[in-house]
């Protein structure tokens, strides 16, 4: 079977439409997973939303094979839920089970941090100042979702510098399976400003080397993203 095809947008490469560039013999269904999964984390695909098999297949200009294949791989991650005819839906998590993928979130996070604070390179220290001076900028322009966006950066350059690839993509999947409730917490009053202290707490400790305190201080942030996503469910009445 001749090998199925991506047609790009006019003006737009594969690169751009599916993210960074392809691993060595990753499937179009892999490829398109990924995408899904960045659209999930960012909040642009919500909880419960419907994934359209038809016109996610028109958006990325290939047949529905590829679009099941992908939302199989979703559904493994349990980013998704395969409910028959009803097709895909962005997979809903209840309170309880949010707070317990905080609770290992926290953990996994402050090992990334722990082992940053031993391990990091000049060349990560400088990246992570330069992020965390865009936060601050950004927290004076009232933008929480491009707020968020480069907070993940921020987290991103921390699983980097932990040198451990099996810690960043188990710690970058199970945030790929709450983003959307992280996001929702960025819209918190004063969410912004507490995350700046935060982050200033967690780099200080990892550019000291001090990776107990890193640890502490990158649980801690985890631990009361968690607290406030539960006072944000709480207030509008979510289960």
């Amino acid at each position: 079977m001749m090998q199925e095809r991506l047609y790009s947008a006019p003006g737009c490469t594969s690169e751009e439409r599916f993210g960074e560039a392809s691993a060595a013999g990753e499937t179009l269904g892999e490829r398109m997973r990924r995408s899904l999964e960045q659209d999930i984390a960012r909040g642009d695909l919500a909880p419960g939303a419907r994934l359209d098999e038809k016109e996610i297949a028109e958006r990325f200009g290939v047949s529905r094979t590829p679009v099941r294949e992908a939302f199989r791989l979703l559904a493994a991650n349990g980013l998704v839920e395969l409910r028959g005819r009803q097709g895909a839906i962005v997979r809903e998590i209840g309170v309880n089970q949010l707070l317990e993928m905080f609770q290992v979130m926290a953990e996994l996070e402050g090992l990334c941090a722990r082992l940053a604070a031993r391990r990091i390179t000049p060349a990560q220290r400088a990246m992570m100042s330069d992020i965390h001076a865009r936060l601050e900028a950004m927290g004076e322009e009232n933008d929480p979702a491009r707020f968020y966006q480069i907070n993940l950066e921020f987290h991103e350059v921390i699983y980097e510098a932990s040198r451990n690839d099996f810690l960043a993509e188990q710690t970058r999947s199970l945030r790929n399976r709450v983003g959307a409730y992280r996001l929702r917490v960025t819209y918190l009053p004063e969410r912004v400003r507490h995350t700046l202290k935060e982050h200033a707490e967690v780099m200080e400790a990892i550019f000291a080397h001090d990776a107990e305190r890193a640890h502490a201080a990158m649980r801690a942030h985890l631990t009361l993203l968690g607290d406030d996503l539960i006072d944000f469910i709480a207030q509008f009445g979510k289960e």
